[in-house]
C-alpha cells in the first residue's frame, strides 16, 4: 500500500496493470467528443501495487478530445489510504505520425484531496500502432525530482501494451509488461521494480468484462512483496460506458 511520501513510487511499480475504464464517445460540437465510463475493480492496481489495499473499488473518467487531436480529462478512483479517493487531471496532444502509427505526448497530475502534500506531477509520451492482427502500444513516464510528495526523489516507468482479438470469438487477450526506476528504495536493491499482467476482455453493448493475472517481482523477504500490495492476484473488473 502507497503512502503520500511514495506515492509515486508505488504508484510507478500499466496505467498500466488494470483494464482500463470503459468509455464511449459522443460529438457534442464541431470537432468536440465527450467519452465517459465507470468501471468496478476487484482490486486497483497501478503498475502492480495494490492501491485499494486489495480490496475492491470503484472509479470513473471524463474526457473532451478535439479534432486537432488535443484532449483534456479527469480520472479517479476510490483508494485505501489518504483520505480514499484519487483524482487524475490530464491533458495531452495526440497524432497521426505515419500510417498507422499514433505518438501521444501530455501529462498527468495525481491529486489525493485533503491530504497534505498530495500532489504528484507526471509528463509521459507513448507511441501506438497495430502489427498485423495485434495492436501495440509502448511508452515512458516520468516524475521529476524536487516534489514533496516524492520527498524529492525523480522516477522513471517504461511499459510496453499489447492486444490481440482472439478470431472467432469477443474475446481480447490483453498483455503488459513495465519497469520502474526511482532515485530511492521502490522493491529491489537498486530501487527498481518489474510489474506485468495478461488478462481477457470482452464487450456485450455498453459493458466490458474483464479477468488479469497481475504480478511484480518485488522482493519477497520479510513478507515485504505481500504488505505493499504488490503480489500475484487476479483482478476482475466490470465496466460501462456513457
Amino acid at each position: 500500500m502507497k503512502t503520500l511520501s511514495c506515492a509515486w513510487l508505488a504508484a510507478a511499480a500499466a496505467l498500466s496493470a488494470l483494464p482500463a475504464t470503459a468509455y464511449a464517445q459522443e460529438e457534442v460540437a464541431e470537432g468536440l467528443t465527450v467519452s465517459g465510463g465507470a468501471t468496478v475493480v476487484s482490486d486497483y492496481r497501478f503498475r502492480g501495487f495494490s492501491q485499494s489495499n486489495e480490496e475492491a473499488a470503484i472509479q470513473g473518467t471524463f474526457s473532451i478530445n478535439h479534432d486537432s487531436g488535443l484532449y483534456v480529462g479527469t480520472w479517479g478512483s476510490s483508494i485505501g489510504f489518504a483520505n480514499g479517493t484519487e483524482i487524475d487531471v490530464f491533458a495531452g496532444y495526440s497524432t497521426e505520425v505515419a500510417s498507422g502509427v499514433t505518438a501521444d505526448v501530455g501529462a498527468t497530475l495525481y491529486l489525493y484531496p485533503g491530504t497534505a502534500d498530495s500532489r504528484i506531477f507526471e509528463p509521459y509520451a507513448s507511441v501506438s500502432g497495430d502489427l498485423g492482427p495485434a495492436s501495440l502500444k509502448t511508452g515512458i513516464a516520468w516524475a521529476p525530482g524536487g516534489q514533496d510528495s516524492l520527498g524529492g526523489d525523480s522516477g522513471i516507468y517504461l511499459y510496453t501494451d499489447a492486444g490481440l482479438g482472439l478470431p472467432g470469438t469477443p474475446l481480447t487477450l490483453n498483455g503488459h509488461i513495465g519497469f520502474a526506476k526511482s532515485d530511492s528504495f521502490l522493491g529491489g536493491a537498486d530501487g527498481s521494480v518489474i510489474d506485468y499482467s495478461v488478462g481477457v476482455e470482452t464487450s456485450w453493448k455498453a459493458l466490458t468484462l474483464g479477468i488479469s493475472y497481475v504480478n511484480t517481482d518485488a522482493p519477497k523477504a520479510g513478507g515485504y512483496k505481500e504488505t505493499v500490495g504488490a503480489d500475484g492476484a487476479v483482478i476482475f473488473s466490470l465496466g460501462a460506458s456513457f
